[in-house]
Parts: C-alpha cells; sequence; structure tokens
C-alpha cells in the first residue's frame, strides 16, 4: 500500500503565437481541469493584442475559452499554479474488468470506436495479441507493456491525423498516437477507455525531457472507477495535471482556430515547485 504523500505544488502554463489574417474566432483548451486531486491556486491568461473572449463547459465537462482575434501578430499566455495529489497514479492489479452488460450507462460511449481510435479495425490484432490475458487490470498492463516497447518516440514521424492504425504500422509516434494505440486496443477488448491530456512535470524522474510540452495518456474504467494508464511513459507518475478528456484528441484539441491563422511557435511550463 501507497504511503499517503504530500501535496505538490506545479506551475503551468503555455504560450502560443499565431499570424491572424482576417478575423478568426478560436477556442482554447488549456486550463487544469480541477476536481479532487487538483487544486487551481491562481491562474493569469493574457493575449496580446486584446481580444474578446467567454469560456463555457463542453459536452464532456472540459473548460473551455472561445476568442475572436483580430488581424496581425498574436500571443496567447496562460499559467497557472496547482495543488496536486502528491500520490503515485493509482496501482490496483485486482481491479477487474466488468462485463459490458453490467458497465454504467454513461460509460458505454467509451467503448466504441472514434476518429482515431480504430478499435473495430485493430479487434483481431487485439485479441491476437491480449486474448490470453487476465481480464481487467492485468489485461490493460499488457496493452501498455505492448505500445511502451513497439512504438517508438519521434516527433517526425506523426501527424495532427495520424490514427491508432498508423501508429501501429509506422510503430512510432509522439505520446498522443501512444495514447491512441492503447485506448484502441482497450476498446476493441471491451474495456472503457478515455483520452486524457494536461501537463506532466519531471517529478522524480531521472531524465528531463530536453523541451517541455503536453502529455497525453489514457484513463480507463476497471470496478467501478476511471484509472490512470500511460503507455509514452509506461511508469507511475507524480503531479499530473489534467486538463481534458475525450474520446481521442480530437475532442480535446489545445487550440481550435476557425480562418486564416498561422501557427508560429508554442512552449508549455510544468514544473514542481517543491
Amino acid at each position: 500500500m501507497d504511503v499517503v504523500a504530500q501535496a505538490l505544488l506545479v506551475r503551468v502554463g503555455c504560450e502560443f503565437r499565431y499570424t491572424i489574417r482576417g478575423n478568426v474566432p478560436a477556442i482554447f483548451l488549456v486550463r487544469p481541469a480541477g476536481g479532487p486531486a487538483v487544486r487551481l491556486l491562481d491562474e493569469t491568461w493574457a493575449t496580446f493584442p486584446l481580444a474578446p473572449y467567454h469560456d463555457y463547459v463542453d459536452v464532456y465537462g472540459n473548460v473551455c475559452r472561445r476568442v475572436t482575434f483580430v488581424p496581425g501578430e498574436t500571443v496567447v499566455r496562460y499559467s497557472a499554479r496547482v495543488e496536486v495529489d502528491g500520490a503515485l497514479d493509482a496501482l490496483v492489479p485486482d481491479a477487474p474488468q466488468a462485463l459490458v452488460e453490467d458497465l454504467p450507462d454513461a460509460v458505454l460511449h467509451y467503448t466504441l470506436p472514434s476518429r482515431f481510435c480504430l478499435s473495430d479495425e485493430l479487434g483481431d490484432e487485439a485479441w491476437r495479441l491480449f486474448g490470453e490475458t487476465q481480464p481487467g487490470w492485468e489485461r490493460v498492463q499488457a496493452i501498455c507493456d505492448y505500445v511502451h516497447r513497439e512504438i517508438v518516440f519521434d516527433y517526425m514521424r506523426s501527424s495532427p491525423t495520424t490514427t491508432s492504425r498508423d501508429a501501429l504500422a509506422a510503430r512510432a509516434g509522439v505520446c498522443r498516437d501512444f495514447a491512441h494505440l492503447a485506448i484502441a486496443f482497450a476498446r476493441a477488448m471491451n474495456i472503457p477507455a478515455r483520452y486524457a491530456f494536461g501537463y506532466l512535470p519531471d517529478v522524480d524522474v531521472a531524465e528531463r525531457v530536453p523541451v517541455m510540452d503536453f502529455a497525453a495518456w489514457m484513463e480507463v474504467y476497471l470496478g467501478d472507477r476511471w484509472y490512470t494508464f500511460d503507455a509514452r511513459n509506461n511508469r507511475r507518475r507524480r503531479g499530473r495535471v489534467v486538463i481534458a478528456r475525450g474520446r481521442d484528441a480530437l475532442d480535446v484539441a489545445m487550440v481550435t482556430t476557425f480562418g486564416d491563422a498561422r501557427f508560429d511557435a508554442m512552449t508549455v511550463t510544468a514544473e514542481g515547485l517543491g
């Protein structure tokens, strides 16, 4: 059993730079989701030049910000301090897999194929690879072990349209591709799985990432609750700050623009403050 951990203080944030032509509406999804494990202490939004905005909650419960940009060079900055549960990701090896007929109605949605998680197309492969594993935690961990082992992290071999099947064929991708493939395999085996992304500081990590970026992982429904699994890192981590959850990355894009907006640069901050 894990020792009760003290809360962690984490600084998170991001900056986006665009060149805008015409009036361009946009949606930003970068604010921590909050909840029992994450407490937002303070936050700052800044847009240069100033732009009208309002916030709303999407169909998955994620907090989004709508803005409308005017022509010219545009910068959007977000920063926040959050207090997060200092415990490692949960480890419950005996967490069972429920029968489909026993799943809550609200969870069934996450057993179906989606734009990037092609569980219907990867079903035969999933059952070939994991059909002999014990249903439940062991099966999900086997999926993560496989994806972590077989997929090489490579920014240059992924694109915004890369699907789970593409990542498996290329044997390469970024963290969202690791998550999409693991989710597709889980759903193919009737395990509810959803996409989560957020900030992941290098807490208790020997090898720090050279350039911080947003991180993506999956959550699976076992027993009567959701658990975090991270096929990219394939280890329990501390300090995760969830921004949003959905079927896949299409539901929770960090930025969606509606018009002529040239993306110029992005920086991400995620660091423990002790």
